[in-house]
């Protein structure tokens, strides 16, 4: 089947549904590069891990183009009748939240279609289903780069401290939410203990990850 024709602005017609594949191989004696690579990457982590700072450098200090696309900021594009899940997890901040995943895998197809890799940040649990990783391979496919950003507790709730509006939590719920996340350990997902490191050598470190992720992807 031909590919979809470009449209008047010149962009490619995103096929409906179609999710990005798993990246090519790279030959056996070349070292991938992930800073030339068109890539998807779900960073995953608890409130206060740096996840949306550390996606935003690594997206804009990319040599080829990168959108960064962040959960949160796409669930707040409801501003009346918006469904806060720190006021209780029920039908309607499930279905806001799902609503904006799938939003957000759209925007992600779009854009790899189009040549321009993403990062997409997201406080995913390893054990809860709803607010897991089916959702994102679903909508956004197979080839979704899974990293998790884990630091210390006392980092997380130094971070949170200094937020603000709908994105601070209370210290329980960060402690809450920061043991749940333990649970990645194990898991087989690359985690990355940013405790002591800043924004730019998190995001180094995630480059260096990303180059043995594109070579042997996780089994997720």
């Amino acid at each position: 089947m031909p590919p979809p024709a470009p449209d008047a602005t010149g962009h490619v017609r995103l096929p409906p549904g179609a999710p990005v594949a798993m990246p090519a191989p790279p030959p056996a004696q070349a070292v991938p590069d992930p800073t030339v690579t068109t890539l998807a990457v779900l960073l995953i982590g608890p409130a206060g891990a740096g996840k949306t700072s550390v996606a935003r450098h690594w997206a804009e200090h990319r040599r080829v183009p990168t959108a960064h696309i962040s959960l949160d900021d796409v669930r707040e594009w409801v501003r009346s009748g918006f469904a806060n899940p720190q006021s209780g997890w029920n039908d309607n901040s499930e279905a806001q939240y799902r609503l904006a995943r799938r939003t957000c895998g759209f925007a992600a197809r779009n854009f790899l279609a189009n040549g321009i890799s993403c990062i997409l940040d997201d406080a995913v649990f390893p054990d809860r289903p709803v607010v897991g990783l089916g959702g994102w391979k679903r909508h956004v496919g197979p080839g979704l780069l899974p990293v998790v950003l884990l630091p210390g507790l006392d980092i997380v709730l130094e971070r949170n401290a200094e937020r603000s509006g709908n994105r601070r939590l209370t210290d329980e719920e960060v402690a809450r939410i920061h043991g749940r996340m333990a649970g990645w350990y194990g898991s087989g997902l690359p985690i990355i203990d940013n405790s002591q490191l800043d924004i730019p050598t998190t995001a180094h470190v995630l480059d260096e990850v990303l180059t043995r992720a594109i070579a042997s992807p996780p089994n997720w």
